[in-house]
């Protein structure tokens, strides 16, 4: 048999974490060892497969001459599948589905020739088929939105090619996302990027309810046991069953646009609950997919468990964006939810002093560059031992900014003018103190050491989300800082993962830059087919890679900043000037959707698909002579945001109606 290449272990990034000692099986009365809680929003998903991994060998899959199961090449486990090279190979596997449905079925699959197969058919028609390419890597294929009625028998087969060998491993099934957002636009290469991402993304999906691996890493490969999924999706590395804080952190929109409302708030709750007194209120790095049973290969004890931090004050910031996008008021009502921001921007500050003197003003610190000791960045291979970092400070500041909705939301004005003076204060300080090297003026320092000294010149994460979290006052400091930041990762000591570069476009929309924010887009997504730094996966099959690039589209592209709980909506052109327009249709925000479109940066539309009247604030930058809604004029208004002047009209767009504004000059 030809079973393909013998595994090459790859190396594992620090950044989620890093090998150690092999852990055995989680100890009873573990910190982490807490009864789940499931969300009324968890769904049942009754279509599943029978060892999906062939770790009890050809149990539920039928298989024909030149196949089996081989042990050489596995991509989890210790098992895999093999196809001979020849034609008409063929292994498959047939379920029944209980109820009717929508779900997306994937494998991970390696070839040694082209022309290969990955196929499902419904009661025995064909209704999804990739050809394979030669890949030696194993490459994540999704066939998405297969549709079945109760008692229709659904077949997923992967067929042999015939100029080499075949590898499958992991199979698996996801629902189908409850949101399909679709785009139009003059430049078809955003109209790939984002049909790629949405299926790529969907694919991470865990179905609630189903037995899988625990504790799968690069040093489990079998991982330690099993557990019962809950409402989740993968952020993080695929050769491992968790997701990671930061990972999911910068998720998080691009599933809300997928309609994965219920895994966002299952897992944003899940480190919540982890942040213990027993932890020194911090968040654990990784969680499984029950959501509650802590990553052994991050956490190994109270005292040494990865932690970075800025993750705690991203996940604070995220509860409020949540909020914003759905208006869903458990996100400022829940007990364990609304616990964690208090303790955060509270006891949690207090709790982690250092050696730098920020005049009283309220700043974590730490003092190690060991990530299982805490580090202040996450900026794993920064030269300096941070004892504060520019990204840390960042998602402080917009973690103040986002408790502030969710304080005002729970009707306390009180807690949520204490937030902003708060943003304000720290803001204020980082532009005119904390960001000023007085020996050079011109640079902008990201970081203090912990003797005390600042540190400037190009710091990765510790530079680049300054800007992304809009710390910096606009002005020719921050122009120059962007500058440096284009500059860096475009040269010799650019970012090492792809994954690195899905926070540039974030950086550059956030400043008003939407040419540098697609220029970063257009290489990330024309380097998804490429091997990852790992070695052990392409850099698609990254999940931050498609979520981040959906956001991207909707957030950073169309400028959408929704209010659901106002029935407000802001949009701002951001288009690139190669890119004459841009549409995407139903945009879920709150209870219902909304379709933007965008012509260049003159005129703006927007359909109100929901149920309710949606304001809209129609903002275009810079001055202009007039302003039309509907082909009538309107008294021109301006504003500045963030030293961009903008003219803009405010309209009321009733429930399936749609509105039209321009500007003329």
């Amino acid at each position: 048999m030809t079973a393909g290449p013998a595994r090459t272990p790859g190396r594992a990034l620090p950044r989620s974490g890093g090998p150690g000692p092999r852990p055995g099986p989680r100890a009873a009365g573990r910190p982490d060892a807490r009864p789940a809680h499931r969300w009324t929003l968890t769904r049942s998903e009754p279509l599943t497969l029978t060892d999906p991994g062939f770790e009890q060998g050809t149990d539920g899959w039928t298989f024909t001459e030149h196949t089996g199961i081989a042990t050489n090449n596995p991509h989890g486990g210790t098992r895999l599948a093999y196809l001979d090279a020849g034609s008409g190979h063929r292994i498959a596997q047939q379920v029944t589905a209980v109820t009717a449905g929508s779900y997306d079925l994937s494998a991970w699959i390696a070839t040694g020739g082209a022309g290969g197969t990955f196929s499902v058919s419904v009661n025995g028609t064909v209704v999804r088929s990739l050809t394979l390419p030669e890949q030696p890597v194993y490459a994540k294929y999704t066939l998405p939105r297969v549709h079945v009625a109760a008692g229709d028998r659904l077949t997923l087969g992967i067929g042999s090619s015939p100029t080499g060998w075949v590898n499958a491993d992991d199979a698996a099934v996801a629902p189908s996302a409850p949101s399909d957002p679709r785009i139009s636009s003059s430049d078809p290469e955003v109209v790939a990027l984002f049909d790629w991402a949405k299926t790529k993304a969907n694919s991470w999906v865990q179905q609630a309810g189903t037995t899988g691996v625990l504790n799968q890493d690069e040093n489990n490969p079998g991982g330690t046991g099993t557990t019962t999924y809950d409402t989740t999706y993968w952020a993080g590395y695929p050769f491992r069953s968790d997701f990671y804080s930061r990972d999911f952190a910068h998720q998080l929109v691009g599933a809300h646009l997928l309609g994965l409302d219920a895994e966002n708030k299952t897992m944003l709750r899940g480190f919540a609950a982890s942040a213990t007194e027993t932890n020194k209120l911090y968040p654990v790095w990784a969680l499984n997919f029950d959501a509650r049973t802590y990553g052994s290969i991050d956490y190994r004890s109270p005292d040494r468990f990865v932690r970075e931090l800025p993750a705690p004050f991203e996940l604070v910031e995220k509860a409020g964006e949540a909020y914003r996008w759905t208006g869903d008021r458990d996100y400022a009502d829940d007990p364990a939810l609304s616990g964690y921001v208090r303790n955060t921007l509270g006891p949690f500050i207090a709790q982690h002093p250092g050696p730098v003197d920020n005049g009283g003003l309220p700043i974590p610190q730490a003092t190690s560059r060991s990530i299982f000791a805490g580090t202040a960045s996450y900026a794993e291979n920064a030269t300096s031992t941070y004892a504060e970092a520019g990204d840390a400070i960042g998602a402080q500041y917009q973690a103040y900014l986002a408790a502030a909705t969710l304080a005002t939301a729970q009707g306390d004005t009180a807690a949520a003018t204490g937030y902003r003076q708060a943003a304000t204060a720290l803001r204020d300080y980082v532009n005119t103190t904390w960001s000023v090297d007085r020996q050079q003026p011109g640079e902008v320092v990201h970081g203090y050491d912990t003797t005390g000294k600042p540190v400037t010149g190009w710091g990765y994460e510790s530079s680049v989300l300054m800007p992304v979290k809009q710390l910096l006052d606009p002005g020719p400091r921050r122009d120059a800082l962007l500058a440096a930041i284009d500059a860096a990762d475009s040269g010799p000591q650019r970012s090492t993962n792809l994954e690195a570069y899905t926070y540039l476009p974030d950086a550059f929309f956030a400043n008003h830059d939407g040419d540098t924010a697609w220029k970063w887009m257009r290489q990330i997504y024309q380097g998804v087919d490429q091997l990852h730094a790992t070695g052990r996966l392409l850099n698609g099959d990254y999940p931050e890679v498609p979520f981040t690039l959906l956001s991207q589209t909707v957030q950073g592209l169309l400028g959408v900043e929704p209010d659901a709980a106002a029935h407000t909506l802001v949009t701002a052109s951001r288009l690139p000037a190669s890119m004459g327009w841009l549409e995407v249709a139903d945009i879920p925000v709150g209870a219902g959707s909304v379709t933007v479109r965008h012509d260049g940066h003159r005129s703006s539309t927007v359909t109100n698909t929901g149920r309710t009247p949606l304001t809209w604030e129609a903002r275009f930058a810079g001055p202009h002579g007039g302003i039309t809604v509907d082909g009538k004029a309107r008294p021109t208004r301006t504003r500045t945001v963030d030293g961009v002047s903008y003219t803009y009209a405010t309209v009321t767009v009733a429930p399936g109606r749609t509105a039209s504004a321009a500007v003329t000059d």
